[in-house]
């Protein structure tokens, strides 16, 4: 705990035997109570080895359900076990979990509900060897997402993110996609709801065992991300209502 807060630290698998372990070990028990991991009908043995190590909470859906729908899993889990602060850790060990102190910290403190690990803030990204068309396409989406979303983030991209069980309880993350574009549908929901949110820098690593969507799905992520965008825009002009923002 952390300010007498429950930590649970969830966790969204897809063929993660090979990082799990590495990124498990970095883990502050000293502050998380709880480890969630959700198997999204992986076919390597990621179930087996979470079991393995101990986590408690290890759910493993009978099919793939994407991206967003792991994260809904990882979610509802989360509430239902009366977690105060959740962080989204992916198990591919791209995100270092020795952020998860100074993340919780930020939170824990009352400051900000909302926390993001940003690769951009600092060097993270070129340092980690992000690939510099995966960069450019950040800084530009970011851009045109500020702008329409009258934010000031460095980047909606990261998947590392905390909340507390507040947020999660007060925005319909259900409702949302369950491909890649879930991550931008929920951070629109919570700007739409009025939640600060707070970044902290954060280093990131590319490597053959880390996750990562390939072009074409990313030319598809980039169109869904300016999408939700301009709904945002359009539904806070009061031109169109759209059902993630109920």
């Amino acid at each position: 705990m952390i300010n007498r807060k429950i930590v649970t630290v969830v966790m969204p698998a897809y063929n993660a035997e090979k990082t799990l372990r590495q990124t498990y070990a970095e883990i502050p028990f000293d502050i998380v109570d709880n480890i969630i991991l959700v198997d999204d009908a992986g076919d390597d043995k990621t179930t087996e080895l979470a079991q393995e190590l101990g986590i408690k909470y290890v759910i493993k859906h009978s099919q793939n359900k994407g991206y967003g729908g792991n994260q809904k899993t990882c979610y509802n889990k989360a509430l239902e076990i009366n977690s105060d602060i959740v962080v989204m850790l992916h198990p591919d060990y791209q995100y270092t979990p020795l952020l998860i102190p100074s993340i919780c910290c930020m939170i824990a403190s009352g400051l900000y509900e909302v926390v993001i690990a940003s690769r951009i803030l600092g060097k993270g990204a070129t340092k980690g060897g992000m690939p510099r068309y995966k960069y450019y396409a950040n800084r530009i989406l970011t851009f045109i997402q500020n702008l329409l979303m009258a934010q000031k983030l460095s980047e909606y991209h990261t998947g590392y993110r905390a909340f507390t069980k507040n947020v999660l309880q007060s925005v319909d993350y259900n409702r949302n996609s369950d491909d890649f574009v879930f991550d931008n549908q929920m951070l629109a929901q919570i700007f739409y709801k009025g939640y600060e949110t707070g970044e902290i820098s954060c280093p990131t690593k590319y490597f053959k065992e880390a996750s990562s969507i390939n072009f074409v799905r990313s030319i598809k992520y980039g169109f869904g991300v300016l999408g939700v965008a301009f709904a945002y825009r359009l539904q806070k002009m009061k031109l169109i209502r759209f059902r993630i923002f109920k």
